[in-house]
């Protein structure tokens, strides 16, 4: 990865160490501070783009705002990755399935659609959450 500084694995160590979560750039910041690494948000900003460039991270929009999230497939080229993210718990999972590629080739050569699994988050509920709800009723 070009650029791969201090500050650019500092940051995507704290991705790596909580796979599951999107953090926020403010987050990032916090988390390390808190651990006596503090690095300036505009600095983290900076190493986030080049690291979703890079594609060792995701870039996951809400409406509360850009999730970062350590990408489990290490920055290979070509890799799709299709994350899940519960509406509820707010835990993204990376998902390879081949059902999901076949879908995209169906979207592109029936819809001239292309759609880029990069980009492509599925929104609904995790097995624990789904778990709770049925234990204990409607959240």
């Amino acid at each position: 990865m070009p650029y791969n500084t201090k500050q650019s694995q500092i940051v995507l160590r704290c991705l790596e160490r909580r796979p599951e979560e999107g953090l926020t750039a403010a987050g990032i910041a916090e988390t390390l501070r808190q651990t006596g690494c503090p690095v300036g948000l505009a600095t983290i900003y900076r190493h986030l783009e080049r690291l979703e460039q890079a594609g060792r991270i995701h870039r996951v929009n809400t409406e509360e705002g850009a999730l970062y999230q350590f990408c489990i497939h290490g920055g290979e080229p070509r890799r799709d990755c299709f994350l899940l993210r519960c509406r509820q718990c707010g835990r993204i999972v990376h998902l390879d399935c081949s059902h999901l590629q076949a879908l995209c080739r169906h979207l592109e050569v029936e819809h001239a659609f292309s759609i880029d699994p990069r980009q492509t988050v599925l929104t609904g509920r995790c097995a624990v959450c789904g778990e709770k709800e049925d234990n204990h009723g409607t959240p």
